[in-house]
């Protein structure tokens, strides 16, 4: 995988595969690949910019190490270069693991954040839920969602007052 020493940074809305498409990520090196491709869509990133990423989110990572993992020289790396990549990415750092439980997960969120930005999911609904309801943290979730829908919606400028009569609130019990 070629790469350049650009300076941008940050993730950018991706196109999620479909149930189809879902790639089968078995090494370190199809993972992180992969992974850049997702959260770096159209982009080259270097090692050194992918390093100073995880450098300003707390970890430690050296861009030659990026480097020889994309190039496939690096297969069994300590689990703190894992938790590195984990950082750089935003995504759980068990994901690098070998046979990682995780994968499915985090493949499904990004498939769950494209979906969401180009608005092929225009709402949340609660299925299968007894008579306490959504477990707050899950709620906060939904609301947090929709509360970025809303701002999304009224565009930078307007106050973020929500598309239909204000901000979204609390539902009651």
């Amino acid at each position: 995988m070629a790469m350049d020493d650009g300076d941008e940074r940050g993730p950018e809305p991706v196109g999620a595969p479909g149930p189809e498409e879902l790639p089968r990520l078995d090494s370190l090196r199809e993972k992180v690949e992969y992974m850049v491709e997702k959260t770096f869509p159209g982009r080259k990133i270097s090692g050194r910019v992918f390093a100073e990423l995880v450098r300003d989110r707390g970890g430690s990572l050296s861009h030659s190490y990026f480097s020889n993992i994309l190039a496939g020289k690096v297969t069994q790396p300590s689990e703190d270069i894992l938790k590195a990549l984990g950082l750089g990415f935003g995504v759980d750092w068990r994901f690098f693991k070998e046979e990682s439980e995780v994968v499915d997960d985090v493949v499904a969120g990004l498939q769950f954040l494209a979906k969401r930005r180009t608005g092929e999911l225009s709402g949340v609904a609660g299925r299968g839920l007894d008579d306490d309801g959504l477990p707050p943290e899950l709620l906060r979730f939904a609301l947090s969602l929709l509360e970025d829908a809303a701002r999304e919606k009224d565009g930078p400028g307007d106050g973020g007052a929500g598309g239909a009569g204000g901000a979204v609130r609390e539902i009651p019990r």
